[in-house]
């Protein structure tokens, strides 16, 4: 069946067959699941076009990286993932998955880090329980995130998440790993990802894996219920986290991540592709623009973002430019502008762009039919060509925020793929590989021996790219590559990644995008 209902009218239909609908619930490699993060497509939604619209040593750009599954599926696949974020979290993920260390790498910095905490272990749980006697502004400083910046105490409001060793260990944690050094921050990105969430593997149960409630409510709740964190060694559970990332070797090609705007991304790849001699130019750009109004990234994650030394208010601040749909769309243009100098001649683009109907419970008229207005007032004006759009109908059920109650699901229900092209040989092609056939059964990502044997293939029949047995990072019943992309961790009841009975999210945290 193809993606043709709810077309907008003025728009030509894109009859691409929605194959990642129909894909296991665990596709895709096993770095994909390493953190929760709102508002992001399925790896085998990346995989249709990666597979339609690029080769084996082509450049696969993503200039609103996320948490990065764009440029990882374009590395398992041997093209060269390039992802950019302005949001530094989402900078993190990325270049954690795009440039891993190798598993041996990152187990023996873990067991590093072990030897200096028993060595130090009664001066940070000392430095803690000094910390939950008295949290909040006037409290006891710790060391700070990287061991860069000043002492700052613990903020009430983490506080209140940890048992005292728990916290003694992560306060170790976050003072001696470097986000600047390729091994420290894949070790980062993976606590981010085990920080919060209600099964053992977690640190602390308090919020959902998917997202952090509101700092206040937080307080509010626990002081309210009586809620006593749960110890939790922080080592064991970051060491079962890293064996699940690397079920599957890391990709062999290394991909790119930046820290910056995507209105001059074309700019800054430039220079770090040339001095690899790869490509210069993207073949295929697959991303998903910032939703209109829906999201505000930094109060989702405060608590990753405090554990990583970064200001929420900061990435607010600083994300926070296009709240309604005429600088939405200036945004746009002026993104898809700056991106022309990075395409190849035929390069294709994919704009995954959700139509968003609610806005912290109150219905809105500017946020339907964004595609088509992004098509009309961003990308024709730039000269960009028209290939056509699909829809993609999003299951309520299927989403995140269907832990929300009331407000379930209908901030956005449709995501409408808009595919351009800054050439007519590029919009020929985008139709012509509309209905290639796709293999779903792609060998992992091989690893050399030392003997130069390649291992970690697939047997003959089998499906790979999926975790098979292996569970523990996604929830049950997620039985299509669509399902809802963000509360994917661990295993167990479906309620291990929801909060307790008495939280309700869409009356308590920020506003959200599912």
């Amino acid at each position: 069946m193809q993606l043709a209902a709810g077309l907008v009218p003025d728009l030509p239909r894109f009859s691409i067959p929605p194959e990642w609908k129909e894909q296991q619930r665990l596709w895709g490699h096993s770095f994909h699941p390493m953190c929760s993060y709102l508002a992001m497509f399925p790896a085998a939604l990346a995989h249709a076009f990666i597979a339609r619209y690029s080769r084996p040593g082509d450049v696969v750009l993503d200039p609103f990286s996320g948490r990065g599954t764009t440029p990882l599926q374009a590395c398992v696949e041997g093209r060269i993932g390039v992802g950019n974020d302005l949001n530094p979290f989402a900078y993190l993920l990325t270049a954690a998955k795009v440039d891993p260390p190798t598993q041996g790498q990152a187990l023996a910095r873990l067991s590093r880090l072990r030897i200096e905490w028993s060595q130090t272990n009664g001066d940070w749980l000392s430095l803690a329980r000094r910390s939950l006697d008295a949290p909040g502004p006037n409290g006891q400083p710790v060391p700070p995130a990287g061991g860069r910046g000043e002492p700052e105490p613990v903020p009430h409001e983490v506080a209140v998440c940890f048992a005292p060793q728990t916290l003694a260990q992560v306060l170790f944690l976050r003072h001696e790993l470097n986000s600047d050094d390729q091994v420290d921050r894949f070790l980062a990105a993976a606590i981010t990802g085990i920080l919060q969430g209600s099964a053992p593997s977690y640190l602390s149960r308090v919020m959902p894996n998917s997202f952090s409630m509101a700092p206040r409510y937080v307080r509010d709740f626990v002081l309210r219920t009586g809620l006593v964190p749960v110890e939790r060694d922080a080592f064991g559970c970051l060491e079962q986290k890293l064996r699940r990332l690397y079920r599957q070797p890391a990709p062999e090609v290394r991909g790119l991540a930046l820290l910056g705007d995507a209105r001059d991304v074309a700019e800054r790849m430039r220079g770090p592709l040339r001095e690899r001699a790869l490509p210069e130019r993207a073949r295929l750009v697959l991303t998903s623009p910032p939703y209109l109004r829906v999201v505000k990234y930094g109060s989702c994650n405060w608590l990753r973002l405090w554990f990583l030394g970064i200001s929420a208010e900061a990435v607010d601040g600083t994300l926070d430019d296009a709240h309604h749909r005429a600088p939405y769309l200036t945004f746009l243009r002026e993104s898809l502008a700056g991106l022309r100098p990075a395409l190849a001649d035929d390069a294709v683009v994919v704009l995954v762009i959700g139509d968003v109907e609610m806005d912290r419970g109150r219905a809105i008229s500017d946020g339907v039919g964004l595609a088509e207005a992004v098509w009309t007032a961003a990308a024709q004006p730039e000269g960009y060509l028209l290939a056509g759009v699909a829809i993609d109908d999003i299951a309520a059920h299927r989403k995140m925020t269907r832990i929300w109650g009331s407000e379930a699901g209908r901030a956005t229900r449709t995501d409408r793929l808009l595919v351009i092209s800054p050439t007519e040989v590029g919009r020929r092609r985008a139709l012509a590989s509309v209905t290639t056939p796709i293999d779903w059964n792609s060998p992992r990502p091989s690893r050399r021996t030392s003997r130069g044997r390649s291992v970690g293939m697939r047997e003959k029949g089998s499906r790979l790219a999926i975790l098979g047995a292996h569970e523990v990072d996604v929830p049950p019943r997620r039985s299509r590559g669509d399902g809802p992309p963000g509360a994917d961790e661990e295993s167990g009841p479906r309620t291990h990644d929801q909060p307790p009975v008495e939280l309700h999210p869409a009356a308590a945290g920020p506003p959200l995008r599912p």
